[in-house]
Formats: C-alpha cells, structure tokens, sequence
C-alpha cells in the first residue's frame, strides 16, 4: 500500500516537474515568438517609417519645385512688366528729346523772327514816314494844280470809289447769280415744269349775283309782297340783296358771299315752286336750306378730301372746306385753288424726296382761313393757321399755312412748296380774272414805277402785266449796273403792289452807231 502510494507519489512528483518543464518550454517558446514578432513588427514598423519618410520627403521636394516654378514665372512676368515699363519710359524720353529740339529750333526761329519783325517795323517806320511827307507834299502839289480843298477832294475821292465799289459789286452780283443759275435753276424749272404737267385743273368763273328765273311776271310781285314784307323777309334771313327790275322773268340776287346767295337761290326756288311766300314760310325754308347746306358743305369737303388723298382731317376743317366751294379769290374758286395746290405741292415733293401726304395735306388747307375771315379780323393766313393749330394739325402744317403769304418767314422746305404751288396756282392763264379797271390801273402802276429810276428811258407792261421790260440809257446805266438796276425795280415791285402770281422784270440796254455813207 505504501508502496503504491510511493510510486504513485513518485509519478505525481514526476508529472509535476514534467508539467514544470514543459510550462518552461512552452513559455520560452512562446516568450522567442513574441521577441520574433515583435522583431518583425518594429522592422516593419521601421520599413514603413522608412517609405514613409521618402514619400514625405518626394512630397516636399516637389512642392518645393511648383513652388520654384511659380516664383520664377512670377519673377519673369515682373521682369517683363519693367522691361515694357522701361521701354515706354525710354520711348517717351526720346519723344521728350525730339520735342525739346524741336522747341528749341522753334524758340531760335522766334528771336530770329523777332529780330527780322523789329528791322522790319523801323523800316515801315520810316517808309510811313516817307509816305507822310511825300502825301503832304502830293497833296499840297494836287490843291495847288487843282485849286481844290482837302474837303472838295475828299468828296470826288469818296464818290469815285463808291462808283467802282458799285461797278465790282454789281459784276460779284452777276457772277453769282450765273453761278446758281446753272445750279438751281435747271432743278427748279425741272420740277415746276414737270408739276404743272402732270396736273390740269377746271376753272369756274363765280360773279357777285346770281339770277333766278322765275314762272311769270306775277311772281315778281308775290315775292315783293304787301308793302313789300315778303323781299324785305328774304333779305333779313338770309343776307343778300333782292333786286327787281324790268329784267323779264328774272330776279338777281347780289351778295359778296356766293354760299349766302345759294342759301339764296335755293330758298327762294323752293318759295316759288311751292307757292305760299309770306314772311313765316319765308324764316322755315331758309332755315332748312341752310341745315341741308350745313349737311352738304360736309360732303363737299369729304369729297375734297378724298379727291385729294388726304385723310384724318377733323370733321370741322371738313366743313370750313366745303365752305372753301362757295368761296372765290380774284375770280377763282378757292376750293378748286386749294386742291391744285395739294397736287402741285404732292407732285413736287415726290420729285424732292419729301412726304407726298403731308405735302398735300398743307396744300389743301392753306387758304382754310378764308372760310372765316369775314368773322376774324387778320390775314387769312394767321387765321387759316390758328384753325389747324386748334383742330390737331401737325406743326409743320401749321407753319406751311401762316408762311404762304410770308406773314411769318418760312422755315422749312414744306413752308416753301406751299409758296411755290399757291403762285403757280394762281398764275396759270386764266385761273384768276379781274377787273378792266383795275388791270390798267396796274398796268400803269407798274409802268410808272419803272420809270421812276435814273437811267430809265421807257418801261412797257407785256402779257397781261406779268412782264415789264425796261429800255435804260446805254450812256448812263453800263452792263454791270442793269443787274442792280433790275433788282432795284423787282424789289420796289413787291414792296408797293398786289398782283397775282409774278411779274418778270427784263431789263434792256442798248448801244447803236449809226453812220451814212456820202
């Protein structure tokens, strides 16, 4: 028994120090293993430190390049900017030098200059003062040859020179006007000549009465009335003169105004055709004649307006318009006048460049104030003009209608169209009429006012006073001075007559030698 336990104490003993042993074996091995790993972890440790630092150290080495890099572009560019900089500093010193010589070369030009000008005044200095004595001693000489005084030569000195001052300013006038002759001319009288072409207008000759025929001698006497109510009714209302004569079948009615004597005219044929004429009835017809010619003064001026191709005109200036019709100028129906003046003026614009409808427009409405101008005082120019002003007319229009008379100076070339179209208008043959009398007093007229210059030996007014020619003494009026002498009497012309249209002055001069052979 103790011999089992021995032996088995024996075996735990020898499993002790086995287990001993082999714990030691274990550890150390496991201790080597460690040592190993720990070995290969700090090498590895050291190996990455290692790729680490060179990675690091390529990093910095090229950020050190760029950075090189960008400080050395950064360097040439400066380098650069101070060379151009240089360059623009050293072109303007060069430019500063040449300018600097070239002062200098100025500022010696000038003392040399100076010093020429001061010989050059004490020598004007002296020949003034030579001058002086030599025309004293001229003039002494001259009073006494002459036996004049410094006053008395003075005077023929002065007169002479105006007389040449005339002769050079009458040849500048020549030259001048043969110079925009060839320019001017030749256009003006190409579009003029192509406008009246291109345009042919009626004339209706108007008088100062109107007869009405009437069914029988009888209604003379209807129309007179009872102690003559009935005439002096038809009178009252409408404003016109009844007269009554032995003329058989025939009343005249006479009145300035052609739309009163139409008022007129159609009242007293409605009276007579229907037969009951006493002063009520006489007031209710003459009223609705005048409400149905208010209705066709309308139509008149819209038909106008369409003739010509103007548009947007407000209904009132439609009606002045129309009223235009009942209205005449030395003769010439006004409405007839204004719508060959908006054709002229269209014609003529087309030919200029200009706007054909405002053209027109202002032609058809220029003479619009003599619609009125029996109520407004002033020229129907201004007047004509205040009504466009008032109704929405464009100022260029506006000023075309004051400015065809020149109450107001043009100042626009549709200003002068109108001009130029309003006298073509009215001096075409046969557009305007007037008067025996009057035609020879202003034949007279104009004849008498020729003649009243120096120099003028016979004056005679041809075709129809439209032309005057003046016959002027060669002796006394040369070539140059006919020139002044025509402008002379043009201008006098204008100044104290009224005609229509122009009047063309032809200034003649004439030189004969006459000899006989024995």
């Amino acid at each position: 028994m103790l011999t089992e336990i021995a032996i088995v104490g024996g075996g735990v003993s020898v499993g002790i120090a086995t287990g001993y042993f082999l714990h030691r074996y274990i550890s150390a091995k496991q201790i080597g293993d460690s040592k190993g790993l720990a070995e290969r972890i700090v090498e590895e440790a050291r190996k990455e430190a290692e790729a680490l630092k060179k990675e690091v150290r390529v990093q910095a080495q090229d950020e050190i390049f760029a950075q090189k890099k960008e400080l050395e572009k950064e360097i040439k560019s400066q380098e650069n900017a101070l060379k151009r900089q240089e360059n623009r500093l050293q072109e303007k010193e060069e430019r500063l030098e040449r300018k600097l010589e070239k002062v200098a070369d100025k500022e010696s030009t000038v003392v040399e200059l100076e010093k020429r000008l001061i010989k050059q005044e004490k020598h004007l200095e002296e020949f003034e003062q030579e001058l002086e004595f030599k025309a004293d001693d001229h003039e002494r000489k001259l009073q006494e040859i002459s036996g004049l005084t410094v006053e008395e030569a003075r005077e023929r000195l002065m007169t002479e020179i105006e007389s040449r001052s005339r002769h050079e300013a009458a040849k500048m006038v020549r030259a001048i006007e043969m110079e925009a002759k060839e320019t001017a001319a030749k256009k003006a009288k190409e579009v003029l000549s192509l406008a009246l072409q291109r345009y042919s207008g009626d004339y209706a000759s108007e008088q100062t009465v109107t007869a009405v025929t009437l069914p029988s001698e009888d209604m003379k006497g209807r129309i007179i009335g009872r102690e003559g109510r009935n005439i002096r009714a038809l009178e009252a209302a409408t404003g016109v003169d009844l007269i009554i004569d032995d003329t058989p079948e025939t009343v005249v009615l006479s009145a300035f105004s052609p739309l009163k004597r139409e008022i007129a005219k159609q009242a007293l044929e409605r009276l007579i055709h229907d037969g009951r004429i006493h002063p009520a009835r006489i007031e209710d017809i003459v009223r609705k004649v005048e409400q149905e010619m208010d209705v066709k003064l309308r139509e008149i001026g819209e038909q106008a307006t369409f003739d010509v191709g103007v548009h947007g005109i407000h209904p009132e200036v439609v009606r002045l318009l129309g009223q235009l019709h009942y209205r005449t100028s030395f003769s010439q129906n006004v409405l007839q006048h204004s719508m060959e003046v908006a054709f002229l003026c269209g014609i003529m614009a087309a030919e200029l460049g200009l706007d054909e409808k405002e053209a027109k427009r202002a032609g058809l409405l220029h003479d619009i104030g003599k619609a009125v101008d029996h109520e407004i005082e002033g020229p129907h120019a201004i007047i004509g003009s205040d009504l466009a002003k008032k109704h929405g007319e464009h100022k260029d229009v506006v000023h075309a209608i004051a400015a065809h008379h020149e109450d107001v100076p043009p100042q626009s070339i549709l200003a002068n169209l109108v001009q130029a179209a309003d006298s073509l208008s009215g001096a075409r043959p046969g557009a305007r009429k007037e008067l025996l009398e009057n035609y020879v007093k202003r034949l007279e007229e104009l004849e008498g006012l020729a003649t009243g210059f120096s120099g003028v030996s016979k004056a005679y007014a041809i075709q129809a006073g439209r032309e005057i020619r003046v016959m002027v003494d060669a002796d006394k009026v040369n070539d140059e001075s006919t020139f002044l002498l025509c402008k002379d009497i043009s201008q006098k012309i204008e100044n104290n007559m009224t005609y229509p249209g122009q009047i063309r002055v032809t200034v003649i001069r004439e030189k004969r030698a006459v000899g006989y052979a024995k």
